[in-house]
Order: structure tokens, then sequence, then C-alpha cells
């Protein structure tokens, strides 16, 4: 089961609401909308994608990483290093 299964339905909900945000984006690029305007909407479509990812990267520390701690050194350090791993990719995007 997947650490964030108990927050499905909010992500799935933020989700859908940063697709419409880029439909949009491409419809003010279609209607040849002021490039300020288009970039202040790129960044509230990253700012939101931000947001998922650090609530993912939570529910993986808070479940994954703690079961794992649980199982045992081994299987521990794999999960400490996947998120050591995912925070670094967070970190240079």
């Amino acid at each position: 089961m997947a650490g964030y299964s108990g927050s499905k339905d909010d992500y799935l909900k933020r989700l859908r609401r940063i697709e419409g945000q880029v439909r949009g984006l491409q419809r003010m690029v279609d209607d040849d909308t002021y490039c300020i305007d288009i970039l202040t909407q790129v960044s509230a479509v990253t700012k939101a994608l931000q947001a998922v990812s650090l609530g993912l990267l939570e529910d993986h520390v808070a479940h994954c990483v703690v079961d794992a701690a649980r199982e045992g050194d081994e299987q521990a350090q794999v999960k400490v290093r996947e998120a050591a791993d995912a925070i670094a990719r967070l970190v240079r995007s």
C-alpha cells in the first residue's frame, strides 16, 4: 500500500486542479496573452506541483521509511536513500 493512500483523493483533486491550470496556460498562449501574465500562471502551477511533491515526500517518510525502519536496518537504509534521492531531485528542479 502506498504511503499516500489515506490522502489519495486529496492528491487527485489537487492534480486535477493543476491540470486545469495547465490547460488555462495553453489557452493563454493560444490567445496571445501578455508574457508576464503567462509567467505568473506558470509560477502558480509550479508552486502547486511543489506542494504536491512535498506532501508525497512527507507521506513517504512518515509511512514507507518508518515502516522500513521497523523491518530492519537494511530496508531502512534503502528507503532513506530513496527519500534523499527524491529530495535531491526536488531541490534541483
